[in-house]
C-alpha cells in the first residue's frame, strides 16, 4: 500500500476571478508529510510574503507511543477578528476528525502539544494582503508509561504488557486472556506478553457511530480463587477507532483506581498487483513488468484486515510515466467511478475485500518508456448503501454521507514495453510493414542509405566513361 501523503498543497478558489496559485519551488513549498522525530517548516517563500489564495496542510507523524510538541518561532499574518482572513490551525490528530487545538494569526512563541503521535497544521490565506508568514519547529517525546503499549495495523490490534508489571500486581504471563477466555497471548518473551487481537472473534466488539468504526476488547486476569481474591483486579481495555482518514487507537488499563490512557494512529493495508490472466490465480512478480502494446493487463487490489465486514471500491485510476508525479502528465482510466478509457473493464470478485479490473496496454509519446499506475481505493462498511462503494459513477462529486469510509492511494509499476526482435518481425508480416518512425530514422539506417546512394552514382559514372572510350576506337 502506498499512502499518498507527499503533496498536501491545493488552492482555495474562493474568487472565480483570481487565478489559481501554483507553488513549485523549494522555498515556496506548500504542505507535506513530516515523519522524522523533529523538524521545522514555514509558510511559502518565508521570510518573504506568502502568496494569496493558498491552502497548505502539513501532517506530522512520529513513532507510536510518542507525543508531538509544536512551537511557532515567528508568526505574522493579516490580522483580523478571530483570524477570519489569513490563519494557521493546529489539530490534535488527523484533519477533519480531530479536535482543533487553536487558530492563530499574530504573535510568537505559541506552543501546542498533541495527545497522540499525529498532529496536523493547516495554513490558509485569502485573496488580498499578505505578510511574512510563519516559521515553526517540532520535536517528539515518549510517553511516561512503559508498562503497556498498543499499536494498530489494518489486520489486528497489537497489545504488549510488561511481565515485570504483571508480576508487581501478583500475576504471571499465563493469567491473562481476552474477553473470550480461550484466547490467550500469541507470544510470551522474557520481558513481554504480546496479544495480536483480531477485529473479528475473541470477544472483540464492533460498533459504528458517525464517521467511526470502533473495535474494542479487554485483556483481563483470571482470579486465583473460586470465591474470594486478595489480588487487585487487572483490566486492560484496548480500543481501535477507525475513521474516514485514519485509524485511531486508544487503550487504558484499569487496576483499582489506576487508569492509563494512550492514543495512536495507523492505516489500512491495501495492496495492488498485476496478474497473468483473467482468472487472477498467478500474480506477476517481475518488476519492471514487460508487456506488448495493446496487451490486456489484469490488476487486483486486496484489503488485508481481520474485519470481514469491509468492502473495496476503485474510485480513480490514472497512469503516469513517473512514479512520483501524477499531476503533470497523466492518462485517466477511471475517475470518480466513471470509466474514461474504452479498454477499462471491471471483473467480478466473490470477495468484497478484493477489486479486479483490466485495461489494454499503451505507451506515452516522446520516448517515455515506463508507466506507473496510481489508484484511489475506497474502504467502506459492507452493505452500507449510502457509502461511496455503492454509488458507482459520480459525474459530479457529492459530499459523502456514509457513516464510515476511508480512501487510500496505492501505486503499482513500472510497466515497460518489450523490445521488438527480428524474429518477431518475420513471424508477423504486419510488423514489417509498419515500422516505428524511430527505427526508420535511426542514424545507422540513414548512413547506410546514404552510402548506397554514393556507390550507385560512382558506378553509373564509371560505366558512362567506358562506353565513351569504346566509341572512340571503333573501326568503321
Amino acid at each position: 500500500m502506498v499512502a499518498n501523503f507527499a503533496s498536501f498543497c491545493f488552492v482555495d478558489t474562493g474568487l472565480p476571478s483570481t487565478p489559481p496559485t501554483t507553488i513549485n519551488s523549494i522555498n515556496g513549498s506548500c504542505g507535506g508529510y513530516l515523519s522524522t522525530a523533529s523538524g521545522s517548516f514555514s509558510s511559502p517563500f518565508f521570510p518573504g510574503n506568502y502568496p494569496v489564495n493558498v491552502k497548505c496542510i502539513w501532517r506530522i507523524e512520529v513513532k507510536n507511543n510518542y507525543y508531538i510538541r509544536l512551537i511557532f518561532k515567528h508568526l505574522e499574518l493579516e490580522v483580523s477578528y478571530n483570524c477570519a482572513y489569513d490563519f494557521v490551525e493546529v489539530y490534535d490528530g488527523p484533519l477533519n476528525t480531530s479536535p482543533l487545538l487553536g487558530r492563530i494569526c499574530d504573535g510568537s512563541n505559541y506552543t501546542f502539544t498533541s495527545s497522540s503521535n499525529i498532529m496536523t497544521v493547516l495554513f490558509s490565506s485569502d485573496f488580498s494582503y499578505t505578510r511574512s508568514g510563519f516559521s515553526a519547529y517540532y520535536d517528539s517525546f515518549p510517553e511516561k508509561n512503559n508498562d503497556t503499549a498498543l499499536s494498530c495495523s489494518g489486520q489486528y490490534m497489537r497489545a504488549v504488557i510488561s511481565r515485570t508489571y504483571l508480576q508487581s500486581l501478583g500475576y504471571n504471563a499465563w493469567d491473562v486472556s481476552l474477553n473470550d477466555s480461550s484466547c490467550g497471548p500469541q507470544q510470551i518473551t522474557e520481558t513481554y506478553v504480546i496479544f495480536n487481537i483480531p477485529f473479528n472473534g475473541c470477544g472483540t466488539i464492533r460498533q459504528v457511530k458517525n464517521n467511526t468504526i470502533t473495535y474494542s476488547n479487554v485483556i483481563r486476569t483470571s482470579p486465583s480463587g473460586y470465591i474470594i481474591t486478595r489480588e487487585d483486579d487487572f483490566q486492560f481495555h484496548v480500543t481501535c477507532k477507525m475513521n474516514q482518514d485514519t485509524m485511531v487507537e486508544i487503550m487504558y488499563v484499569a487496576k483499582g483506581a489506576i487508569d492509563i490512557s494512550e492514543t495512536q494512529h495507523g492505516k489500512y493495508d491495501v495492496n495492488i498487483s498485476f496478474y497473468e490472466s483473467s482468472n487472477f490465480s498467478n500474480p506477476v512478480y517481475n518488476s519492471p513488468y514487460y508487456i506488448d502494446l495493446n496487451q490486456d493487463l489484469f490488476l487486483q487490489a486486496t484489503l488485508y484486515s481481520s474485519d470481514s465486514n469491509l468492502v473495496l471500491f476503485a474510485d480513480t485510476c490514472m497512469a503516469s510515466p513517473y512514479s512520483d508525479d501524477f499531476t503533470n502528465l497523466t492518462y485517466v482510466l477511471i475517475r470518480n467511478g466513471c470509466v474514461r478509457d474504452a479498454t477499462y473493464s471491471p471483473y467480478y470478485s466473490p470477495m468484497g475485500y478484493v477489486v479486479r479490473f483490466k485495461f489494454s496496454a499503451f505507451k506515452f509519446l516522446n520516448r517515455h518508456a515506463a508507466i506507473y499506475l496510481q489508484c484511489k481505493i475506497v474502504v467502506c462498511r459492507a452493505y452500507d448503501y449510502s457509502s461511496r462503494c455503492y454509488q458507482g459513477c459520480l459525474a459530479r462529486r457529492k459530499r459523502d454521507t456514509s457513516p464510515y469510509q476511508e480512501k487510500i492511494d496505492v501505486v503499482v509499476g513500472p510497466v515497460l514495453r518489450k523490445k521488438e526482435t527480428n524474429e518477431d518481425r518475420k513471424s508477423d508480416p504486419h510488423k514489417k510493414e509498419f515500422l516505428e518512425k524511430d527505427d526508420v530514422h535511426s542514424p545507422f539506417v540513414l548512413a547506410t542509405l546514404l552510402l548506397a546512394g554514393v556507390v550507385l552514382v560512382l558506378t553509373g559514372a564509371l560505366l558512362r566513361s567506358k562506353l565513351r572510350r569504346r566509341t572512340e576506337y571503333q573501326v568503321l
